[in-house]
């Protein structure tokens, strides 16, 4: 068996093309006219999907925090994130953009976050659109969410990191304007556990990841949550003995993944693993723990 480290080297993750740049500064721009922020997390990763870029130009705007994809998700491991994104200022949703008409309940939040200046421009006889930007990792379903809202595809969705390009504003019957905007990451990350949350979920793009080590970093995760996960999902048994790599082989015997001379193939392994993953076929699974995390603070 090969050292460790020789198979899969660790290797920093870090992905921030140009248009991610020229994106935050058109939000910046397009602040000024906003009167809401509508904050798109997906629900396996929700305090790894908060950008700190995207919280220091907020201009203290009130936030809608949407946890999207919610069906991936045991709905009691939800429950303390929806409390710890819920402030003064904020208000957090668990919804599925993918399913028809669940984003109505947010139409709602951005009535009762603005009530003030709506009941300020009804006593003084002014009729103006409340606007509302939608903000969020790549392929954190923004498009999908805005789509939704409108009850049609007025935007681009993709299932790939990076989509969206460009900002694209969107009026809804109720007269609220939206904005939606690309999917923004940060120029590092401090944390390796944030950059790998972002890389198993697909806000990364796997071209610029090296998918076995990748792989080999989620079976660590999800030995680390429950190991049955993997014993379920591969049916394989799992020795107290058992390197992490001993576990990656016995996934890739499972799954018959082998090269000439029985070696395992770990390029077409470390794809079924990760795209398990992200289909939901493992189960639900949360990879944040909200027990860990200091209660925000907007």
């Amino acid at each position: 068996m090969e050292n460790l480290e020789k198979t899969f080297p660790k290797t920093s993750i870090n992905w921030f093309p140009g248009h991610m740049t020229k994106a935050i500064r058109m939000m910046q721009k397009e602040l000024k006219v906003v009167d809401i922020i509508i904050y798109v997390l997906d629900s396996r990763a929700p305090y790894s999907c908060v950008n700190p870029k995207l919280n220091t130009i907020s201009d203290n705007k009130p936030v809608i925090y949407v946890l999207n994809k919610c069906d991936l998700v045991e709905k009691k491991d939800l429950n303390g994130w929806l409390e710890y994104f819920t402030t003064d200022k904020s208000l957090a949703i668990a919804i599925n953009s993918t399913s028809s008409g669940s984003s109505k309940q947010i139409v709602g939040l951005i009535r009762k976050l603005l009530d003030n200046k709506i009941q300020k421009n009804k006593a003084k006889n002014i009729t103006m659109p409340m606007r509302a930007m939608v903000v969020g990792v790549p392929n954190c379903g923004k498009s999908t969410l805005v789509n939704n809202l409108c009850n049609k595809s007025k935007t681009i969705t993709g299932n790939k990191a990076g989509v969206t390009r460009g900002k694209q504003w969107v009026t809804l019957d109720n007269g609220i304007e939206v904005l939606d905007t690309p999917g923004t990451l940060w120029p590092s990350f401090s944390e390796v556990e944030v950059a790998n949350n972002l890389a198993f979920i697909g806000s990364i793009k796997d071209d610029v990841i090296d998918l076995n080590e990748l792989a080999f970093n989620l079976i660590k995760k999800l030995i680390s949550i429950d190991k049955k996960i993997l014993l379920e999902r591969y049916k394989i048994i799992i020795e107290n003995d058992d390197e992490l790599i001993d576990i990656f082989d016995k996934i890739c015997q499972s799954r018959k993944c082998v090269l000439k001379g029985n070696e395992p193939d770990y390029d077409r392994c470390s794809r079924i693993i990760i795209d398990d993953f992200r289909k939901g076929r493992m189960g639900k699974i949360i990879l944040d723990d909200v027990r860990l995390r200091k209660k925000i603070s907007k």
